[in-house]
């Protein structure tokens, strides 16, 4: 099978497995967002007088038709192929003859996958974003429901002062909807088009328009100049990253707390009998592993950011091949980030205080007891501090 740069001479089959490695399977979830940026490619082309109205007709079509067979399952993107744009390219030159080999012209596959990348990130901005805010949505579900609950709020581990589910819940929401925030503003760097860079040095003798297509994909500007397209690559995707990261974490955190609330020790929920799982030796276990495991993957999130930025941080300026390895690691943090956004809002639903289990210990008031001493007798913090703390020795009896 012909690849776009084949020259006629053969490829070893290493290294056609060691250079496409996963990257054809990766660029199955960009086939429909390529199909969308060839076809605004080709009809620039065509307004550019670059590309007859009867082919371009004939590219628009077979696009068209070969992304709803993709959608559809007929067909995927081959190891042989390299990559989805020459997968693309192949099938429609197969199915409409030499017209499919004119589209292209004015990019390279460095400008083509990217406008599709960040089509596609544009999408995935929205979902993740969307779906962060439905869980801060359940959570204030939850203040809505039990916020009059007491809970300790702890330091250290040790309880330290007096809260409530409301406080509780209700700071994980404002949290969450920061995080979900934070994902759109990702699209300062992902909503820029990189056609007509080509290969990082522009397209020249050809009087293309990067503005063409920008107004047709909804870009919000042109990227310039054409060598920033390629410097830039991995930025957008690490940032959207790092935004996925933070989230994981804050969800991370949650799910610690929940874990912790749920033991016997504690008991200050209750979970769903239909959200945990058991055990295969003890009949007794009801466990939490949906938290468990959503506090195990907020590292995966990590760990995808860190892969994604080590592998442009040295790189020289212009193409490199390098630039492919980001997509792994940015593909496996959004799909881990949108399996626990499936699942977390269904727990959260279910998910109920035990205010019979929860007790404060008395001392909780400390702090409260200090401040009404300053209030009260205009004495220093610290005067009132120490008097609070040798009394509440003397009511623990010696035992704090």
């Amino acid at each position: 099978m012909s690849r776009l740069w084949d020259k006629g001479t053969p490829l070893d089959r290493r290294v056609l497995e060691f250079t496409a490695g996963e990257d054809h399977a990766l660029d199955d979830r960009l086939v429909a967002y390529d199909v969308r940026a060839s076809i605004a490619h080709a009809e620039m082309l065509a307004e550019a007088r670059l590309l007859s109205a009867e082919d371009l007709g004939k590219i628009r079509d077979g696009l068209i038709e070969i992304g709803a067979a993709h959608a559809r399952g007929e067909w995927r993107v081959l190891l042989e192929q390299e990559d989805g744009q020459t997968a693309l390219e192949t099938r429609l030159t197969a199915r409409i003859g030499q017209a499919g080999a004119r589209i292209h012209l004015g990019r390279s596959r460095n400008d083509q996958v990217l406008a599709a990348l960040r089509l596609y990130m544009r999408d995935v901005v929205a979902e993740l974003a969307a779906a962060a805010d439905s869980v801060a949505g359940a959570l204030l579900a939850i203040a809505a429901r039990q916020g009059e609950v007491a809970l300790p709020g702890y330091t250290h581990m040790q309880q330290a002062m007096p809260s409530s589910v409301d406080w509780w819940a209700r700071g994980f929401a404002a949290e969450i909807r920061d995080d979900a925030e934070g994902i759109r503003q990702t699209l300062r760097r992902i909503n820029r088009n990189p056609l007509g860079s080509a290969a990082g040095y522009g397209t020249p003798n050809l009087p293309i328009s990067r503005e063409a297509t920008r107004q047709r994909l909804g870009f919000d500007d042109v990227q310039e100049p054409v060598t920033a397209v390629q410097l830039s690559r991995g930025k957008a995707e690490s940032q959207l990253l790092f935004e996925v990261t933070l989230l994981m974490q804050d969800f991370g955190r949650l799910a610690t707390d929940l874990l912790l609330f749920y033991t016997r020790e504690f008991a200050f929920v209750d979970l769903p009998a239909e959200m945990t799982t058991g055990s295969s030796i003890m009949p007794q276990k009801r466990n939490p592993d949906v938290f468990e495991l959503i506090r195990g993957r907020s590292a995966t999130a990590l760990a995808c950011l860190v892969e994604a930025l080590g592998v442009y941080s040295r790189l020289p300026s212009g193409y490199n091949r390098d630039l492919q390895l980001i997509k792994a690691p940015l593909f496996r943090g959004i799909d881990v980030c949108a399996q626990v956004l499936v699942v977390l809002p269904a727990a959260l639903d279910g998910l109920r205080f035990r205010p019979e289990n929860i007790r404060l210990d008395p001392a909780i008031q400390a702090a409260a007891r200090a401040n009404e001493l300053v209030v009260k007798e205009g004495i220093p913090f610290r005067d009132a501090y120490r008097r609070i703390a040798v009394d509440i020795e003397k009511e623990s009896g010696g035992q704090s």
